[in-house]
């Protein structure tokens, strides 16, 4: 046996460790079958998704607030590092595999789109008048990976992390996350489902209890961070978070971090599920409630969202427009299409080649885009 054959044991003798109702590295399912070099298959997927160009975007994509001159407020790329972070924290803690919560904690916010929820709205009005097709990041996330990144050819990256990335919901809170049993089949009928009968399948639990960690670890990541941005500009004081809040969980990011961890970790261990107390979930409901109120309700100003919708609804119209008379110079060509393979621009509509395109902005592109257009 060489080194690299025994540095390839060594990797795959944490499995020796993991909870009988963790995912096994070997268990890791992908769509086309390839070689392992030394790591695990779900380390790999981790990498491939830390390497890819879409990631690298992540730095300028808004979590909450965007364009504000504050150095400090979060970005989408600091968010999905402490869902990692909090994720593996948890699942080390409970015998998990930490490898295959870190590949989808790292990647399942890549479908956002520039401006965050708002843009997300925004392109979901566009998809269902022009295709008749939901748009969410949580979905597109999965398509990106699948059909769009590495200039089309997509990462092979293993059934299990797809299915964390496409279930990973972070706007529904519950107590007890159980993951349901899926075939590779069953997942692209859910992903596929899930464009027309988005509602309904967003309810979906992923297949994995590594998924169901990202999928809380998600929530855990962004309602107290996102306090402490809102309290550096300005917009309320620590004290007005109600007491039957704070008194259960704390009132900054690192009790509400510690407490509701610590508190699935107890009501978790040797579990086929991941819980929370009743006291806890109760309290970090009321919690994501305060911040609907207080905070995502009021990121943007009205004439902010104006601006913005009337602007990404001229760049769509303006880019299909390029696409359907072939004008070879335009960004779309130059910066996107011109990169892909002859099977994602001969078998994707320009409807959702444009669709795909804004998706994947930082927001200051998009902020250029819409300022040139109203330029003209």
């Amino acid at each position: 046996m060489n080194n690299i054959e025994k540095a390839r044991e060594n990797y795959l003798l944490i499995d020796k460790t993991l909870s009988k109702y963790a995912t096994k590295s070997l268990d890791s399912i992908r769509f086309q079958k390839e070689e392992y070099d030394l790591r695990t298959p779900f380390a790999r997927d981790a990498d491939r998704i830390l390497h890819s160009l879409s990631y690298t975007r992540y730095m300028n994509k808004t979590q909450v607030y965007s364009f504000k001159e504050n150095d400090h407020i979060s970005k989408r790329i600091v968010h999905v590092q402490f869902v990692s972070k909090i994720g593996r924290t948890i699942g080390r803690a409970l015998r998990l595999n930490i490898d295959l919560i870190e590949a989808i904690a790292l990647g399942h916010d890549i479908g956002h789109t520039p401006l965050g929820h708002f843009g997300e709205s925004v392109l979901n009005d566009i998809s269902m008048r022009e295709l008749g097709e939901s748009f969410a990041h949580n979905i597109q996330s999965m398509r990106h990976f699948m059909y769009v990144e590495n200039n089309g050819k997509g990462l092979n990256l293993s059934v299990q992390v797809l299915d964390g990335f496409m279930c990973h919901n972070g706007e529904i809170v519950e107590n007890k996350y159980m993951p349901e049993e899926k075939t590779p089949e069953e997942v692209m009928r859910e992903y596929m489902d899930s464009y027309k009968n988005l509602k309904e399948e967003s309810r979906h639990a992923p297949m994995t209890l590594e998924g169901c960690v990202v999928r809380i670890s998600d929530i855990i990541a962004y309602v107290g961070r996102d306090i402490e941005d809102s309290i550096a500009l300005g917009l309320f004081n620590r004290d007005d978070i109600p007491k039957d809040i704070t008194d259960v969980l704390g009132n900054n990011n690192r009790d509400i971090i510690n407490t509701i961890t610590t508190d699935i970790i107890e009501n978790s261990m040797d579990k086929p599920y991941i819980k929370m107390s009743d006291r806890v979930f109760k309290a970090l409901f009321k919690l994501k409630d305060f911040n609907y109120e207080n905070i995502y309700s009021k990121a943007m100003s009205d004439s902010e969202k104006e601006y913005f919708k009337d602007g990404i609804n001229k760049v769509y119209n303006e880019f299909l427009d390029d696409l359907e008379n072939e004008n070879k110079d335009s960004l779309i060509y130059k910066i996107f299409l011109d990169e892909q393979v002859d099977s994602y621009n001969k078998n994707t509509s320009n409807k959702r080649k444009v669709i795909d395109f804004i998706a994947g902005m930082t927001d200051d592109m998009l902020a250029y885009l819409v300022a040139s257009i109203n330029e003209k």
